[in-house]
């Protein structure tokens, strides 16, 4: 019986792994650009940490969909 390389298998099986890595370094990006424009203007903190939980939520969802799209497909 002869084993063949699937191409797609291998790609899905680095295909998570890769949106979860990029997903951690935009939320730590996020999180970099937030607190530097807290410190250049503390009055405007609670528009600037509302910023980034949306951001946050947004990247969040989206590696979650990657997720559930790997596992469909």
């Amino acid at each position: 019986m002869e084993q063949t390389f699937n191409f797609a298998m291998a790609l899905k099986a680095f295909a998570y792994p890769v949106t979860v890595a990029f997903a951690a370094w935009a939320i730590s990006m996020l999180g970099i650009n937030s607190g530097k424009n807290i410190a250049r203007q503390p009055e405007a903190g609670g528009t600037i940490q509302t910023v980034f939980i949306l951001g946050a939520a947004f990247i969040e969802a989206l590696t979650l969909l990657s997720f559930v799209l790997n596992l469909i497909g």
